[in-house]
């Protein structure tokens, strides 16, 4: 079963509305909805193995330093969108990509860094896509309730000191 597939029934949405700010303890939930603990782990372990759900850190792109978020819309070549968007999705530095109505098939979403900008995103990932009609960038200026996930970036203090 994939995610598709899977029904959220009450007693999950109210595990996942609780969890919401990621800080609430099993046990806290458990005794909030008169549920077992156990059953709350379970409940949470399986919306998480069917690709439900997730606990992650998401921060604000504006507040990391050298950081930019773009927005790509995406013309295709042919009709088989969700083929298209899985391509884009494994591309480096892409956060998100969503199968859309209008102009574009696709739009993808993308963090880039002073190290890895907009012409090494369109030189060495974008251009290993086949069947790719346009692209259309919007660099992202100012955002409001943006967070997204950290990707890949290098932890402070983990740069090896030279002998």
């Amino acid at each position: 079963m994939d995610h598709r597939d899977m029904l959220i029934d009450p007693t999950n949405l109210a595990i996942i509305n609780h969890l919401k700010d990621g800080r609430a303890s099993y046990k806290k939930i458990a005794e909030d909805l008169s549920l077992a603990e156990g059953t709350v782990r379970s409940r949470v372990k399986k919306l998480m193995d069917e690709g439900v759900f997730s606990i992650s850190g998401l921060v604000n792109p504006e507040a990391l330093p050298d950081q930019q978020i773009i927005m790509v819309g995406v013309r295709v070549k042919g009709m088989d969108l969700v083929r298209k968007g899985e391509e884009f999705s494994q591309l480096r530095s892409v956060i998100s990509v969503c199968v859309v109505t209008g102009q574009f098939d696709l739009i993808v979403t993308a963090m880039l860094s002073k190290d890895f900008g907009l012409l090494e995103f369109f030189t060495q990932e974008v251009a290993t896509i086949d069947n790719v009609r346009s692209v259309e960038t919007f660099v992202v200026y100012k955002s409001f309730n943006l967070k997204v996930p950290l990707t890949s970036q290098p932890v402070l203090g983990s740069e090896e000191n030279p002998a």
